[in-house]
């Protein structure tokens, strides 16, 4: 892909790891599709990217399958093509969270509903352009919560296994199509979802978004996943010192 035409579709653009990667990404000039569901931090962060690069910018929930079309034909009506999607938009559902024996299954449809329906819905609508062109690179956020056993994040942890699964899924199908599949856990933050997962907790000895967000662009840059069709990178290793109880 040539750098000055690549388009890229970011959920959860807003704040935190998803606008660190837009920025990221604008200073590339990589042309960009916005949504988060806040349309005034939307609107801030879209004008900020504006200096940069250009900016679609639609707000409203990825959860609603009519919102996830209009934002995949608007990207496409004024680019052309969306060479990346990046799923980073994510619940973490009730807060605090509770042990899975409690869990309201009604907000538990609601997490899954955003966490592995919705992307799912935005990887349909955006691989047969992919597949036309040849090339695509979608990419899941994922959390190590989807692989470790921590006491309350059973509802956010399930969703994310789903969407790692649901992943290599797609990968296996996708095989020489030219699109690369990749689910990234950005490691432990400090951002607004984590302090609404864990409230009261101090979180300020934690990285913020920046640090993880370079990583995500350089998987943007590789040809190819470099151990085939897909792959799963954990940026720092499980978090054994979560505060679970």
């Amino acid at each position: 892909m040539k750098q000055p035409e690549r388009v890229a579709l970011i959920t959860g653009a807003s704040r935190g790891l998803g606008l660190e990667i837009a920025r990221l990404l604008a200073r590339e000039q990589t042309r960009l599709v916005l949504t988060a569901r806040g349309a005034e931090a939307l609107q801030v962060a879209a004008d900020e990217l504006r200096a940069l690069t250009e900016v679609v910018a639609l707000p409203g929930d990825v959860a609603d399958p009519a919102h996830a079309e209009r934002l995949v034909r608007l990207g496409l009506e004024r680019f052309g093509h969306v060479d990346v999607l990046v799923n980073n938009a994510s619940a973490i559902g009730p807060s605090p969270m509770p042990p899975l024996d409690a869990y309201p299954l009604d907000a538990l449809a609601d997490v899954f509903a955003v966490n592995v329906v919705a992307p799912l819905h935005l990887i349909q609508l955006v691989l047969p352009h992919m597949r036309a062109r040849g090339e695509g690179v979608i990419v899941n956020v994922t959390s190590d919560a989807a692989v470790q056993a921590y006491p309350t994040w059973g509802g956010y942890g399930a969703s994310k296994a789903a969407l790692e699964h649901l992943s290599r899924v797609l990968a296996a199908e996708l095989e020489g199509s030219g699109v690369r599949i990749y689910v990234v856990d950005p490691g432990d933050m400090n951002t607004q979802m984590h302090r609404e997962a864990e409230p009261g907790v101090d979180l300020s000895h934690l990285p913020g978004p920046e640090v993880s967000a370079p990583a995500f662009v350089r998987l943007l840059h590789q040809e190819r996943a470099p151990f085939g069709r897909f792959e799963a990178q954990r940026l720092v290793p499980a978090r054994s010192g979560r505060t679970r109880s």
